[in-house]
């Protein structure tokens, strides 16, 4: 899988092994487009908020600190759907509290530029998002 943002490509692999469930259910989803924004409680991390999407997938390896790269999806529970990408130090959090999402993907190039990408959308803003699988165009 290839994660784009703002026209960068970052190569994603699945968790297939601890997340299975998670996984083929946003297979069905792709490819997935949208804008990330800064996470406002979490620290060091963009995300997708996704309101009342329904997911209907239960935890699976479901962490609240993520490392650098990692995607994480919250099925929705005491704060709204969202996808979370880590760029450095978190812990998932909403107004709500402490979160625990799936971690489903995993970024495993350019985490630099992932980095450098992520303040830009804490000062800048938004930016665009797609989920694709390598072949798409």
């Amino acid at each position: 899988m290839i994660i784009q943002i703002e026209g960068h490509d970052f190569n994603t692999t699945f968790e297939e092994t601890r997340s299975p469930q998670t996984c083929e259910l946003f297979r069905t989803m792709m490819p997935f487009e949208g804008e990330i924004i800064h996470v406002r409680w979490s620290g060091e991390a963009v995300w997708i908020p996704l309101g009342d999407k329904e997911f209907s997938v239960g935890y699976e390896d479901a962490t609240s600190y993520p490392a650098p790269g990692q995607v994480l999806l919250y099925p929705k529970g005491k704060s709204e759907t969202e996808i979370l990408i880590a760029y450095g130090c978190v812990q998932f959090a909403s107004k709500a509290g402490t979160l625990a999402g799936n971690h489903f993907a995993t970024i495993t190039s350019d985490l630099e530029k992932l980095r450098k990408i992520g303040v830009s959308t804490l000062w800048e803003g938004r930016k665009s998002i797609v989920f694709k699988f390598r072949d798409d165009a």
